[in-house]
């Protein structure tokens, strides 16, 4: 499993939300170019990204504290939030991305998703985000009638490189991420899957790594201090059964 110690920039500064909600947002950094160096000192070797002013806008916003983070890192950066148009991603490929996480526009536009994966094989990442199994869209501040599960089925006929699981209910809660939608997910489509939210103790990293996720998001609890990166990364580097992800 590989581990992504998560940054979401509001207003350039590192902060986390609960439940998406831009109202309960906690800021833990005004330098996330410092945060990025801390989880890479630390062993990971990808950082995921969030521009939340970008999902709510509808294009990305915090270019700056993104190319500081993708400076500083010295790893991989996968970003998502507000990544809609052709000239977005063209743009925060030039800040030193990654991997590129397309999440409101595939539920719009799927054939579009589609496309832009086959122009850019295996640097486009299917970021799904649910309430109660349904596609959430709009910086979360929408859901869909789609079944998370149906979107991912559509669009993963192109050569993505994973797809990003979001439960809304468990991101920022503390509380574990839903296992039960993750495994669904995992069986119902051939690419990588990629845990979001809830995750903050060893044992929901080492279920993962029985439930054969290859791929986990991890924010609030590593800037709470309940779980220890190192220690997450020590349990997970043996069990890495997906090479797309490198």
């Amino acid at each position: 499993m590989f581990i992504y110690p998560a940054i979401d920039l509001l207003d350039g500064r590192c902060v986390r939300l609960r439940q998406g909600d831009y109202s309960q947002s906690t800021v833990f950094s005004v330098d996330p170019a410092a945060v990025a160096r801390q989880w890479a000192a630390a062993g990971a070797d990808r950082i995921h990204v969030v521009d939340l002013d970008g999902a709510k806008a509808g294009h990305p916003v915090n270019g700056d504290a993104i190319r500081a983070i993708t400076g500083a890192a010295g790893v991989p950066v996968q970003l998502g939030g507000g990544i809609r148009t052709d000239a977005d991603l063209a743009q925060v490929f030039e800040w030193g991305v990654r991997w590129a996480v397309l999440g409101t526009k595939a539920l719009k536009d799927p054939d579009w998703v589609i496309t832009t994966a086959e122009k850019h094989a295996n640097r486009i990442v299917l970021g799904v985000d649910a309430k109660n199994g349904f596609v959430a869209t709009e910086g979360w501040l929408e859901v869909s009638s789609v079944r998370a599960v149906e979107l991912a089925q559509r669009v993963s006929v192109a050569p993505l490189a994973a797809v990003v699981y979001t439960d809304i209910a468990k991101d920022g809660m503390m509380s574990g991420p839903n296992f039960e939608q993750l495994v669904e997910m995992r069986d119902a489509i051939d690419l990588p899957v990629i845990a979001s939210g809830g995750v903050c103790t060893l044992e929901h990293v080492r279920r993962l790594v029985t439930e054969r996720i290859p791929g986990c998001i991890i924010g609030r609890a590593l800037y709470e201090g309940s779980l220890d990166l190192a220690a997450a990364l020590a349990l997970t580097r043996d069990a890495r059964p997906d090479r797309r992800l490198l």
